[in-house]
C-alpha cells in the first residue's frame, strides 16, 4: 500500500466556481465542460454531489446524474440536494451506467472519482459509448501518489489504504498513471482532441503536502 486517501473529492466546493485540482483552488473552471445549459451530464464518482449540484443549479444543466458506489454518500446527497430537481443520484457503477446510456450524455467528468478507482479499460470505452458524438469528457486525477511516489508508466493499479466517509480504513485499487498512459487509453477508447495540463500546488505545510493534478479534456469521436 502506498498512501491513505479519501474516496471523496478533497477540499470544499467554492460556491462561485468549479475547481479541478486536488485542493480545489487552482486552474481552470467550468469552462472545461463547455456550455452545459440544457445538457445531460454525468458525474462519475460524485460522492455526496456538491459538484453535480453546482452543475445543475448554477450552470443550468437539464439533467445531472450523480453516480457513486457508496450507498451512504448517495443517501446523504439525496437528502442535501432534494431541492435541485435536475439532479438525480444513482447508486451504482459508473461504467455500467454509461454503457447503458447509449449516446445520451452530453458531458461526463470524473474529479478524483470513478476514473481513479475503476479499471480504465472498462470505464473509458463505456464513457465513449454513453457520450453522444462530440460529447465532452473531463478527467481530473492525481499526477502522482499522495506520498510523492511517481505515477505508473504502464497500466496497473496500486493497492491504497482508503478512508471512507465514516472514517474507517480499507484497501482499494487506485489508478495513478502518467499522463501519456491516460492519453493513450482515451485515444484507444475513441476520444479525440485530447488536451492535458498539470496543475501543481506547492501545498501549505505538513497538513497540505505538494500535490499535482493531471487534468485532461477529450471529445468523443464519431458522427
Amino acid at each position: 500500500m502506498i498512501s491513505v486517501t479519501s474516496l471523496t473529492a478533497p477540499g470544499p466546493l467554492d460556491e462561485e466556481r468549479l475547481y479541478w485540482d486536488w485542493y480545489q483552488r487552482l486552474g481552470p473552471g467550468a469552462e472545461l465542460l463547455g456550455d452545459v445549459a440544457g445538457a445531460t451530464v454525468a458525474d462519475l464518482g460524485a460522492g455526496t454531489g456538491e459538484r453535480a449540484a453546482y452543475v445543475a443549479a448554477v450552470l443550468g444543466a437539464d439533467q445531472v446524474a450523480a453516480i457513486d458506489t457508496s450507498a451512504t454518500r448517495v443517501t446523504l446527497g439525496r437528502e442535501r440536494y432534494a431541492h435541485v430537481p435536475e439532479l438525480d443520484f444513482v447508486h451504482g457503477d459508473a461504467a455500467t451506467y454509461l454503457a447503458a446510456a447509449a449516446g445520451s450524455v452530453d458531458v461526463a467528468y470524473s474529479c478524483f472519482g470513478a476514473a481513479d478507482f475503476s479499471d480504465p479499460v472498462h470505464l473509458l470505452p463505456a464513457a465513449a459509448s454513453g457520450l453522444r458524438p462530440g460529447g465532452t469528457f473531463v478527467l481530473a486525477t492525481l499526477a502522482h501518489y499522495e506520498d510523492g511516489a511517481p505515477p505508473a508508466a504502464e497500466l496497473r493499479p496500486t493497492e491504497v489504504s482508503v478512508r471512507s466517509s465514516s472514517g474507517s480504513l480499507t484497501t482499494k485499487r487506485r489508478w495513478v498513471l502518467e499522463a501519456a498512459v491516460w492519453e493513450k487509453l482515451l485515444a484507444d477508447a475513441g476520444f479525440t482532441g485530447i488536451t492535458t495540463e498539470v496543475l501543481r500546488d506547492p501545498g501549505g505545510g505538513d497538513r497540505e503536502p505538494p500535490i499535482a493534478t493531471t487534468l485532461i479534456r477529450a471529445v468523443r469521436g464519431g458522427s
